[in-house]
């Protein structure tokens, strides 16, 4: 039997920076900046293409998602708190804005732009997130701290 142990860290979006993406009316990349490869963890061309969603964390509550996407049918801009997942699985935590991009006076794609959150806002982001996905889907995040005599027995085990 293989255990294996994932560490999920945390990459701080820097202060004076801010990630910018745009995605057409699928959800479909069409531009990011340095900023969002380089914290992401993926190559321009690993996101340009896909999906928005290759970097939706699994804490994320659908619900989120959902008024996302009902705002921008209004036509309104969207804002709110999103932890991301890296390339690597790690995760980064933004406060985002979502807007329609007008051409002409026509709608031709969404823009996010995204900037840092501080350390006791994800803190309370992520309790309410917790809270919600637990009365959506009936699952909860469970941390798990074990003794570290506890896994140095676990590493003789697998040896």
């Amino acid at each position: 039997m293989e255990t294996k142990f994932d560490m999920f860290y945390e990459t701080e979006v820097p202060e004076d920076e801010l990630i910018v993406s745009r995605a057409d009316f699928s959800g479909i990349i069409t531009y990011v900046n340095e900023t969002f490869a380089d914290i992401s963890g993926y190559e321009p061309d690993e996101l340009i293409g896909h999906p928005h969603n290759i970097i939706r964390h699994p804490d994320m509550p659908k619900s989120i998602f959902a008024d996302l996407w009902d705002t921008l049918q209004r036509g309104d801009i969207w804002h709110g708190y999103v932890k991301n997942r890296r390339k690597d699985g790690g995760y980064y935590w933004v406060y985002a804005r979502v807007s329609t991009v007008m051409k002409d006076g026509e709608p031709v794609e969404y823009k996010s732009v995204r900037e840092p959150v501080s350390r006791e806002k994800e803190i309370e982001v992520q309790n309410q997130y917790d809270k919600l996905r637990s009365q959506e889907e009936g699952i909860t995040r469970v941390v798990l701290y074990v003794k570290n005599d506890k896994l140095d027995l676990a590493k003789k085990l697998e040896e």
